[in-house]
Formats: C-alpha cells, structure tokens, sequence
C-alpha cells in the first residue's frame, strides 16, 4: 500500500474520536505568561542561555494551554504546579532524550528524592533539582505527604520506561508490540498528571481506592489511549530523530510487515478496543461506598484528560519536524551542565 497520500494528522483529525466533553482551564493565558517569563526566560534560564530560538520553541509549545485542557477547573493557584510539572517533562525529556540508559539511574534516584523530600537541591546533582523542588513545595501545600509519595512512584514509573527506550534506541532493537505498549504506558508521563487530579478537586482519595484494579486499569486504558494517539502524531518526528524504535506505529510496522498507513490504522484499532473497555468501565464502575461520587468525578476527568489532548495537541508545533530541540543541541548542553 502506498504511503504518497497518507496523512497521519488527517487520521487524527477524523478517525480519532472521544465521546468526552472538552472544557479548557481560564487561567490557560495567566499560568502561560508565567511559564514564558518567569520559567522559561526566569528561573530556568540559564539551561538554554544562549539560544533564544530554542527557548522560543518551548514557549510555542503551549504547555499551560495543553495542562489546561487536562485540568479545566483548577484555581491559578492550584494550576501553577501542574503547568511546573508540564514543563518539567518536556524539558526532561529532551535533555535526556540522547542519553547513554546507564546515566539515567542518578537522575531517576535523586529526582524521586528530591520530590519526597529526602534531600535538597544543595545536595543534588542533576541540572533539574531546583524544578522539582518548586513542584514539591507547591504540592504539599494541597496534597498530604502520602499522596506526594504515590505522584513521585508515577514519576519513577516515567523514569523506568525513558532508561528502557533509551535501551531499544542505542541497541537499535524494536520490541514486541505488546512490550512497546507496557513500556510506553510508563515513559508517555500520563500517570503523574492523573495523580494530581486530587490538587485540583482538593478531594484526597485513600490508597485503597488507588488501589482498587478497576481504578488502576482506567488509568492504565488513560495511559494507552493518550500513548496510540501520540505515536501516530510523532510518527514523522521519530522517524527524524531516530526514535522509532520505541514508536508503537513503528514496532507494529516491524513486526507485521506493513505500510505506514496500515501500521496507524492497526494502532487505531488498538486505540478503540481500550476505548471501548474505557467507556464500558467507566459506565458500570463497582460501589465505591462513600467514596463512590469522588471516584466518579475522578475518572470524568481522567476523561476530560483524552478529549482535552486530542483539542490541544493537533494545534502544536512540537510534532513539526522543524519545530523541536535538534538532538546535536540538546546532547551539548547536557554535557555543559
């Protein structure tokens, strides 16, 4: 089948469908002027000093417009750490986006760290401490040390998924299918953001509702439905960067042997069976006692979550091939830091 005439953000645009309502946070344009000029042109400044085109991409990025959709109804106050916490994984992900898998043990251990409190920027070595400390003083003031600790395992989980792409993509090896979902699950750095629907309800769940496995599987089935859109709009971008390896589009394209076009309607195809199971969870959900309303509410957002990304990210410059930090750049800053 021939690739001449497929577009994959056509694809996107018409076959990617959400029965979710799309609400958008007000204070998107407040919370977006601080991450240009206090954030990026302030306090993390000095990471990309000398390239304000670079800088200029990060702020084309929109990232409190894409937290925005995710978390309609946070107050400013309560949306400044989740705009923080945007940004930080871009900026994560693309200082370590060429790293050698043994370098990111360290960073993984003392960003955990740093959050739960247990050691200081002082006492730090990774170019992002001083981010993730802002993030955790700016959570604890709504969410209990217990919950800090749940968003920072998510965090871990990130970390896990990044160091085994960085495996795939320095031993140029493609996983199964089914492997590439799991470990995409983890590094997409959905599972953290689900987490903080507590900061901006202001309603803390207890861990056994955290627990329970329905709710782990709609934040898994929240995880994959983002993970298959996303690989189908980055599809050109990884083909670019080299990071195809770890690209479910790509691994499906391997493993069966098919066109471009027929790899992303199999990953479409995926990405309706979990919709279907989302859907059908989230309509017949077991009887949560008195916590029944709140995890109602929860999983509404978790919803709100795959409509607000398919509205934010088809507008974005960053799946553009030209529109994101070239490898060359990124690998020569780290080693200045």
């Amino acid at each position: 089948m021939s690739n001449e005439n497929f577009n994959p953000l056509e694809l996107l645009r018409t076959r990617f469908r959400y029965p979710f309502p799309t609400l958008k946070n007000p204070h998107a344009d407040q919370l977006q002027h601080i991450t240009e000029t206090e954030w990026i042109d302030g306090e993390y400044r000095w990471l990309y000093q000398n390239n304000p085109d670079l800088r200029k991409k990060y702020k084309n990025t929109k990232t409190a417009h894409i937290a925005a959709q995710w978390f309609p109804t946070a107050s400013a106050e309560r949306f400044r750490p989740i705009c923080r916490l945007m940004l930080w994984t871009l900026y994560n992900d693309d200082l370590y986006e060429e790293s050698n898998p043994d370098d990111i043990d360290e960073v993984h251990a003392q960003s955990i760290a740093i959050l739960n409190g247990e050691i200081s920027v002082a006492q730090s070595t990774i170019p992002l401490a001083s981010m993730l400390a802002s993030l955790r003083q700016e959570l604890i003031q709504f969410i209990p040390q217990e919950s800090i600790i749940r968003f920072s395992q998510m965090i871990s989980r990130y970390f896990t998924g990044l160091k085994k792409e960085l495996d795939y993509k320095k031993n140029k090896f493609f996983p199964t299918v089914m492997e590439c979902i799991a470990l995409r699950e983890d590094s997409i750095c959905l599972y953290p953001f689900l987490q903080l629907t507590e900061v901006e309800t202001g309603v803390i769940l207890p861990s056994e509702i955290h627990e329970h496995p329905v709710v782990r599987r709609l934040q898994a089935l929240a995880c994959h439905l983002v993970t298959f859109f996303n690989e189908v709009q980055s599809v050109m971008k990884d083909e670019a960067t080299g990071s195809i390896y770890y690209n479910i589009v790509k691994v499906i394209q391997n493993e069966h042997h098919l066109s471009l076009e027929e790899a992303c309607l199999e990953d479409l195809r995926l990405h309706n069976e979990d919709l279907n199971e989302f859907v059908a969870l989230q309509a017949s959900l077991p009887d949560f006692g008195s916590w029944h309303e709140a995890v109602v509410n929860w999983v509404h957002y978790m919803s709100m979550v795959l409509s607000g990304w398919k509205n934010i990210s088809t507008k974005l410059d960053r799946y553009n091939a030209m529109a994101f930090p070239q490898a060359n750049e990124l690998k020569e800053r780290l080693s200045q830091l």
